[in-house]
């Protein structure tokens, strides 16, 4: 009996120390969880990092919020920058040096966005964003759409199209080729009248009108309202919020309505060009045959050139 019990003693201590150590455990192994602890211990403990962490805030930005300038109206706001910590120190860790240039940043979201503000026009971009927008209303001519077309596609550039509902009804091919080339394309009212001095039922047919009519060429509502020749009045703007849009203007005029010169077209753009630019034209002759010149300065001058969307949005 006292042989047994001593076999039964030790299969229970067996049992006992299996249970203890799960079988599958080895005090050897270094849990992985551990290790990033530990290494992230010393990563932090690092004088290169410190020196990143010390540094940072000289070289971070904070957001600006969207808000309502006295002349400019509604101006979009723009993200901030902070320094990304870990991706800075990772660029870094094999030269064992701080360099600025090897800085990494992550955008930071404003508070207040512009979609966030009353109704009001838009004229341009956030004012420190090098980035200037083209935008092309278009009532009247074909001819020279092709061209314009060809010569934002060789340069890579995408521009904003602000069509009138009547001329896209009649050139629907041409509505689509503009779309189906990535550009936006937004709302010209209908027959070009003067919306200041039309009824409110009169303004809201024509933004209204206009819409079907795109939206039925290209599967998509327009976000974006040109007003014909500039004329708008509060209840234009009250309108086209109403039908969650925007209302665009311009602070960069081509008069290439006027049929300058190509000289004096650009001449006019360069004098006239600032950060967060629209530049209006329509499709007209100068146009066609200075756009690519005037696309190349514009570049040559540090601006990126982007649809209103894109100028308008926080992205830096």
């Amino acid at each position: 009996m006292k042989h047994y019990q001593k076999y039964v003693n030790i299969l229970v201590f067996i049992i006992i120390v299996s249970i203890s150590f799960q079988m599958e455990y080895y005090p050897f192994m270094v849990d992985q969880k551990v290790t990033a602890t530990l290494s992230e211990a010393v990563k932090r403990e690092d004088a290169l990092y410190q020196e990143i962490e010390s540094k940072k805030k000289e070289f971070e930005e904070l957001p600006q919020d969207a808000y309502i300038d006295k002349i400019w109206k509604k101006t979009p706001g723009r993200n901030g920058l902070e320094v990304d910590l870990e991706k800075s120190y990772e660029n870094m860790k094999e030269q064992k040096t701080f360099d600025a240039a090897l800085l990494e940043f992550k955008q930071v979201a404003p508070d207040i966005k512009m979609s966030d503000l009353p109704a009001a026009p838009i004229y341009r971009g956030h004012p420190e964003k090098e980035m200037v927008a083209l935008l092309i209303n278009v009532s009247w001519g074909t001819e020279y759409i092709p061209d314009i077309l060809k010569i934002l596609n060789e340069h890579k550039v995408k521009a904003s199209f602000f069509i009138e509902g009547k001329w896209a009804k009649e050139n629907a091919e041409l509505v689509m080729m503009i779309k189906e080339q990535g550009h936006v394309i937004g709302n010209h009212a209908y027959n070009h009248p003067d919306m200041a001095r039309i009824s409110n039922q009169n303004i809201m047919e024509q933004i209204t009108q206009t819409n079907d009519i795109l939206s039925a060429i290209t599967g998509e509502k327009p976000k974006w309202f040109a007003p014909p020749s500039g004329s708008f009045n509060d209840q234009v703007v009250q309108t086209a919020h109403h039908l969650d849009m925007e209302t665009i203007l311009w602070t960069v005029d081509t008069i290439d309505w006027k049929n300058p010169s190509i000289n004096v077209m650009i001449d006019r753009v360069n004098d006239k060009v600032h950060n967060g630019a629209t530049i209006l034209m329509h499709p007209t002759e100068v146009i066609a045959n200075g756009l690519d010149e005037l696309i190349q300065i514009l570049k040559d001058s540090g601006y990126r050139i982007g649809t209103i969307d894109k100028l308008l949005s926080e992205e830096r």
